[in-house]
């Protein structure tokens, strides 16, 4: 039984899964949008506001604790100078999870998280309609190989 059991655990051991969810926050922060799947996204948006709202603080202790989730110097450095002032008077909720759809392969529910103040953009892949499940998703790549 589950009960009571807080976090996800994306099949992996406890150091990596920590280890991915660092990276993936480190590349979000490098390219202010990335698609990956939605329970990955859903587990690294709250260290993402984290480190952002570290960021905003400014001062060394905040660099020392970004340090230690972010996994690049560059990205490190971008943060406290680009993306933190960015988000200077928001409260919270720097980030958005777009839902896109299943993936091909093997049907994962997909999704792109990315910074809600960013460059102006389009989604990397189109957002999934109202309804979509991985059976709609094979299905329509069925009938595109059968046309």
């Amino acid at each position: 039984m589950r009960h009571r059991i807080a976090r996800r655990q994306l099949g992996r051991t406890a150091t990596h899964r920590r280890a991915l969810i660092h990276n993936q926050v480190t590349d979000l922060l490098r390219h202010d949008r990335i698609v990956t799947t939605e329970a990955k996204a859903k587990e690294m948006r709250p260290v993402a506001e984290r480190v952002i709202t570290l960021g905003k603080r400014g001062d060394g202790l905040a660099r020392r604790r970004a340090g230690a989730v972010l996994t690049d110097r560059d990205v490190l450095r971008r943060l406290f100078a680009e993306v933190a002032p960015r988000f200077r008077d928001r409260p919270g909720g720097y980030t958005r999870i777009v839902k896109l759809g299943p993936r091909l392969g093997d049907g994962a529910r997909m999704a792109q998280i990315e910074l809600v103040e960013g460059p102006a953009g389009e989604t990397i892949i189109e957002p999934a309609e109202a309804g979509d499940d991985a059976s709609a998703g094979k299905a329509d790549a069925a009938a595109k190989e059968d046309a």
